[in-house]
């Protein structure tokens, strides 16, 4: 028998090993991580948040969005800008309007403050993609981001489409 106290070392190792194949552990972790990176980079290009980032490079490589715009183009949920652009307005970063042809819609444009702030903000990022750029090539990141689209795919599935089972005769 076993001491409560006592650890199975080599059971602890597998485990780790196994939890190193362990997809969804594993992008909780790296996303955690480029996160805390990507705001450790942001604070020493203008203390920017990475939403703020985010929405200053858009507007800047694409001009005026509405706030749908902006949560397709970045993948994220429309509330986060609901409550990310009034903040980023009240600092001067960007300026708000209702759309003339659709008054249910905000227009979102760049001022020069937020020009400024993506210009200060600009270099460290991109040195950020040109460090990425020197571990993986582009047809590597290409490789990936295929991976991915099948990973998000398969996340997206209904809950009932994955417990469902077929009846084995």
């Amino acid at each position: 028998m076993i001491d409560d106290q006592e650890r199975d070392v080599d059971r602890i190792k597998a485990r780790i090993d196994r939890e190193d194949t362990n997809l969804f552990a594993r992008l909780a972790t790296i996303y955690a991580a480029s996160r805390k990176q990507a705001q450790g980079l942001l604070q020493t290009g203008g203390g920017l948040s990475i939403v703020e980032w985010r929405t200053l490079w858009d507007l800047h490589e694409i001009g005026p969005m509405t706030i749908s715009d902006l949560a397709s183009t970045q993948r994220a949920d429309h509330s986060l800008f609901s409550r990310a652009l009034p903040q980023m307005r009240q600092k001067g970063l960007v300026f708000m309007c209702q759309a003339e042809q659709d008054g249910r819609q905000t227009i979102v444009t760049l001022t020069d403050k937020g020009r400024d702030a993506y210009h200060l903000a600009a270099p460290i990022m991109g040195r950020r993609r040109a460090a990425l750029s020197d571990a993986f090539t582009q047809t590597e990141i290409k490789e990936f981001v295929g991976y991915l689209d099948r990973l998000e795919d398969f996340v997206r599935l209904p809950v009932n489409q994955i417990v469902e089972t077929e009846s084995i005769d």
